[in-house]
């Protein structure tokens, strides 16, 4: 993978205070989308969670559809439900959808084309390739939080790409952000 170097840094206007393992990752998002000359109309985000990169998305696209369990995972400990919470979090954002679902139900029923995807969901091999596949097919760029953090999801990232002829970078900061375009 080549590594991903941001030319600028930006900070967006709408932010919202939780702690986060995505912190510092908003600072290039502009970025990457300004550097592929990715459209700024929809964005799907599989791995809500507590809706920290949904808000950053909300700054840049008129439409992001968030999809989750909204329990946590082996990884990000089990929370409990906690999607009341987040979809409150998140209810002055009007151009923010949440969606309480599993991401295997999801692609089976959406044909959208997106711009841009987010795929943070459990960090295994099998469930990160199976979505994020689904995304690359569906987007122009699909980035992959903890590519630095999981050799499972880094793998996986490395190997959607191929199957979908796409290049591939590595943004090995704030636990990686895998960008395939």
């Amino acid at each position: 993978m080549e590594t991903y170097i941001p030319k600028k840094f930006s900070k967006p206007e709408k932010m919202i205070p939780v702690v986060t393992a995505w912190a510092g990752l908003e600072e290039i998002i502009e970025d990457i989308l300004d550097r592929f000359d990715i459209g700024r109309d929809a964005c799907i985000e599989f791995g809500v969670e507590f809706g920290y990169s949904s808000v950053v998305f909300s700054n840049y696209f008129k439409q992001v559809t968030g999809v989750d369990v909204f329990i946590g995972d082996e990884h990000t400990d089990f929370k409990g439900d906690h999607f009341q919470d987040t979809k409150d979090r998140l209810s002055e954002y009007k151009n923010i959808s949440l969606n309480k679902a599993d991401y295997k139900d999801w692609i089976k029923k959406d044909e959208t084309q997106y711009d841009f995807s987010h795929v943070d969901i459990v960090h295994n091999y099998a469930e990160t390739f199976e979505c994020g596949l689904w995304a690359a097919q569906h987007s122009t760029c699909t980035i992959f939080h903890d590519t630095e953090s999981f050799p499972e999801v880094r793998r996986a990232v490395i190997d959607i790409a191929k199957v979908a002829g796409k290049n591939v970078y590595n943004y090995p900061h704030c636990n990686g952000l895998g960008i395939i375009v």
